[in-house]
């Protein structure tokens, strides 16, 4: 796809993802139609994650295009079959379900489009917050909020500055991240949810964020291309490779984010 296609083919993702927020927003509202159960893995899951998901592959089964999906929330393709996809969506429709059990606002409506193992287009909403952030390749990344659109740009910092914000996971902070923080000169902690963290970044309002635990696939993949976009970017902790998507463990490595670093 050319840079103006892709822009075309992610405008048509946005309301896509405002519905799926919209329909999670209505559940939110009440705390007694949450229905949470739990996985095999013991991550809750909730009436708010399946009927977002329903609602995103619908609306992506309706495009033009004709892409399979990887959900959370979908039975698992085996990779002999995923491993043929040139293109593929990547979707988590709420990400942060423990967040939305808490109701502290943080969580999200992830939807990516995968080429060849990389993250080409994302769509990340906020429903809380009525905040929508789109990037596709080549185009730049972008926020919208009450009818106001803002082109993001990562902040440009060197490692050695002092006082850099470091984005921690809200319910996540293990020593090995701990253990990363302490590293920078008086580093300020900043703590939230979801694909949020990478917002931070992209919205230039921290520097780094770094996640030395497990995430999976759909975690990242819609707020990466956003990050990238936006001037920064998401590598593997141990190489610095950018990380890849619809790998036959879905499972990401640990992962490094960054604001707009100087060398």
């Amino acid at each position: 796809m050319t840079p103006a296609e892709l822009k075309d083919l992610i405008q048509q993702v946005i309301p896509i993802a405002k519905t799926a927020g919209d329909k999670i927003m209505e559940i939110y509202a009440d705390e007694s139609s949450f229905n949470v159960e739990h996985k095999s893995d013991d991550s809750p899951l909730t009436r708010a994650d399946k009927e977002a998901n329903d609602i995103i592959c619908k609306g992506l089964d309706s495009l033009k295009v004709d892409f399979p999906i990887i959900s959370e929330e979908n039975k698992m393709l085996p990779f002999a079959e995923r491993k043929d996809f040139t293109y593929c969506w990547m979707v988590d429709p709420l990400d942060g379900t423990k967040e939305f059990i808490k109701r502290n606002g943080e969580f999200t409506v992830n939807i990516a489009l995968i080429y060849n193992g990389q993250s080409v287009g994302g769509v990340v909403y906020a429903p809380v917050l009525e905040e929508m952030y789109y990037a596709s390749k080549g185009n730049g990344a972008v926020k919208l909020h009450q009818g106001k659109t803002t082109h993001l740009a990562a902040t440009l910092y060197h490692p050695e500055e002092k006082a850099l914000s470091i984005v921690c996971s809200r319910s996540h902070l293990n020593e090995g991240t701990q253990n990363f923080i302490d590293g920078y000169d008086a580093p300020l902690k900043v703590s939230k949810g979801s694909s949020l963290k990478f917002l931070i970044l992209a919205n230039g309002e921290a520097q780094i964020y770094p996640r030395l635990a497990p995430t999976m696939e759909w975690d990242t993949a819609a707020a990466h291309i956003i990050l990238e976009e936006s001037g920064g970017s998401l590598v593997k902790a141990e190489d610095g490779q950018p990380l890849e998507y619809n790998k036959e463990d879905l499972l990401n490595p640990h992962f490094i984010a960054y604001g707009n670093k100087l060398a």
